[in-house]
């Protein structure tokens, strides 16, 4: 299952799971048989074998929501700190150009806070955090609009792959084409 931004469940999500836990840990009490319990609850009975088991070890604080499964790698704070960063450029920090991406962004994190992340974290955050990987609406003033024209009519048909065959074909893969 996919969650929102990529976190885990949302704090009102997890709520409703810790109450039908504390729910489970009543009827426990009350001494139902885990397949009422699971048919009372809605549940399937192996969640409320399990909550069972954690509930006669741990009493009903083993039941308790223990957060969200996975914190971010940077806090609030930091992700400020690395906006910063970024505003600065990449120039400031030594690359040659003003492209961020991410593989830069990982080495500045690395360098700014020592810590270590995925790529796909590093975008997953950005995104949460409203960057875009969208490219600049604005042209290169270097750039030769005759010359990209000249490549896309000339080069690029030589390049691309035809979509159609230029024969009878078949659209199943093991039988070849009858004639």
């Amino acid at each position: 299952m996919r969650y929102p931004q990529g976190g885990g469940l949302t704090a009102e999500r997890r709520a409703f799971r810790e109450h039908i836990r504390m729910q489970a840990a009543e009827l426990f009490a009350l001494g139902h048989d885990s397949s009422t319990v699971a048919r009372q609850l809605r549940v399937s009975v192996r969640s409320v074998q399990r909550w069972h088991q954690a509930w006669e070890h741990g009493g009903t604080p083993a039941l308790e929501s223990r957060g969200p499964a996975s914190r971010p790698k940077l806090s609030e704070a930091l992700f400020a700190v690395l906006e910063q960063e970024l505003a600065k450029g990449p120039v400031a920090h030594g690359w040659p150009d003003q492209t961020w991406t991410l593989a830069r962004i990982k080495t500045l994190i690395g360098r700014r806070f020592h810590k270590s992340m995925t790529l796909s974290a590093i975008a997953q955050m950005l995104h949460r955090h409203g960057f875009s990987h969208q490219v600049p609406a604005r042209r290169a003033i270097e750039r030769d609009e005759e010359a990209v024209t000249g490549w896309v009519k000339e080069t690029w048909p030589q390049v691309e792959t035809p979509w159609r065959r230029s024969g009878p074909g078949s659209a199943s893969k093991t039988k070849q084409v009858s004639r």
